[in-house]
């Protein structure tokens, strides 16, 4: 799920004006002269309109997917339903990988860049919720059915535009259903992917809406469950133990006062947490759940240090206040996602921003941090991207989360446009995307 941190909006021509970017500059020419040449290709152009003219059936295709439940570490009912599609749309070799990720692949016809287009078939909500979608004023109502139905819907629209159009690239496109990208699925998924796919060279997430929103950076984060450890005791008869509750307490009150910079943006937050077993009883264990963000590697790891830090001083201050060595501290770290950056001015993400201008006005982008699949792929110095799947909503990770397909077909249509450019049209355009050496990790 995209959880956003803001950005900032450009324009493509101040980038190709700019005199001290020669670099910048010859890949801004080559982006645009791709898409004129991509633009100008009779079936791409059918490829788009057959986007548009598909729009309800993709809508229905969201609606079908929202329905199949997908909770965490259980996405396998959802993962069958999504290769049964794949392979009805003529990716005949798609399989299930071991982690849970479904994959198809769409071989170029050359010697070319390997390029993944994914959504995640995963969901927040727990075994059991409704996610049946109702419709009500015009929007869909279904845990779900934005993050990342959309997505899903969306990269099926690609595929079927592609095949049917005869589209043929001269690089090769993975198409990836993941697994575990949201909360404690920890990016399992992708990070399966890029650990058995080591030829990868450029990755597109899609995930969330507006086409006019370009993920670039990867938010980080840092999850510990933190375990406080003491004697616990009768409240009365033994009044003078330390508790367990109480040193938690105080380390929340030391990690509230923390200062972090507000660019990058570096975030910090407690939770969850539970502990004691009676209103009268010195709490032997008390839990905490912290989270911590930043859209820079290095913030990251300062906010990170600090809070450990102070947990511990807060513990050392509950032992001491009552002349005690009985409290102890455990760390989990039950979440990890690296931080990244792709620079504005990279192939990946000027393709992404033409591809906007290609099929909607006004043209303005903002580029944005999220934690995302992307992720994986930035922290590598992969080039990657998010992209949304079009369409309007809200609610994100609540059962009132909403769907409105207000020109929908707008973000599989960029999607598409972003892909060609990025691998190639066969006697069309060459490939943006660069081959990289692969990878030895």
């Amino acid at each position: 799920m995209i959880r956003g941190t803001g950005g900032r909006a450009i324009a493509l021509a101040a980038l190709v004006a700019c005199g001290t970017c020669a670099s910048a500059q010859t890949d801004a020419v080559a982006v645009d002269t791709a898409y004129q040449a991509v633009l100008a290709s009779a079936p791409v152009a059918k490829a788009l309109s057959d986007i548009k003219a598909d729009d309800a059936r993709t809508l229905e295709e969201q609606k079908r997917i929202t329905e199949i439940p997908a909770p965490p570490f259980k996405e396998s009912v959802r993962a069958e339903y999504y290769l049964k599609r794949f392979k009805e749309l003529g990716l005949d070799d798609a399989s299930i990988d071991g982690e849970g990720n479904v994959i198809g692949m769409r071989k170029g016809t050359a010697p070319g860049p390997k390029l993944v287009v994914s959504a995640h078939l995963d969901t927040v909500f727990p075994e059991g919720t409704d996610v049946s979608v109702k419709e009500k004023d015009g929007m869909l109502l279904a845990p779900g059915i934005g993050d990342d139905s959309r997505g899903l819907a969306a990269l099926l629209a690609v595929l079927k535009a592609m095949n049917e159009n005869a589209v043929k690239t001269v690089g090769s496109v993975m198409f990836v259903g993941t697994v575990g990208e949201e909360e404690l699925g920890n990016l399992r998924g992708v990070k399966a992917l890029f650990r058995d796919h080591k030829d990868i060279d450029g990755f597109i997430s899609v995930d969330g809406l507006s086409i006019s929103r370009i993920v670039n950076q990867a938010t980080g984060s840092q999850r510990y469950e933190v375990i406080f450890k003491g004697p616990g005791g009768h409240s009365f008869q033994e009044f003078g133990l330390p508790s367990a509750i109480h040193a938690m307490g105080r380390a929340i009150a030391k990690i509230s006062d923390v200062q972090t910079v507000a660019d990058p943006k570096t975030t910090f937050t407690v939770g969850t947490v539970r502990g004691g077993t009676s209103v009268n009883a010195i709490a032997a264990e008390a839990r905490m759940a912290i989270d911590m963000r930043s859209n820079n590697a290095e913030e990251l790891a300062k906010v990170e240090a600090q809070v450990l830090a102070l947990i511990k001083e807060a513990v050392a201050e509950e032992n001491k206040r009552w002349k005690s060595d009985k409290i102890g501290v455990e760390f989990n770290l039950i979440g990890a996602r690296p931080a990244g950056a792709i620079p504005e001015d990279a192939a990946i993400v000027q393709a992404s921003r033409r591809a906007v201008g290609a099929v909607s006005q006004p043209a303005r982008v903002a580029f944005a941090g999220s934690s995302t699949d992307s992720n994986i792929a930035m922290s590598l110095g992969i080039p990657a991207v998010t992209l949304g799947g079009g369409g309007e909503g809200g609610g994100w990770h609540s059962p009132r989360e909403w769907y409105k397909a207000t020109n929908a077909h707008l973000g599989p249509q960029h999607v598409l446009l972003t892909v060609l450019a990025l691998v190639g049209v066969e006697g069309v355009s060459k490939p943006l995307l660069v081959v990289r050496p692969p990878r030895q990790k």
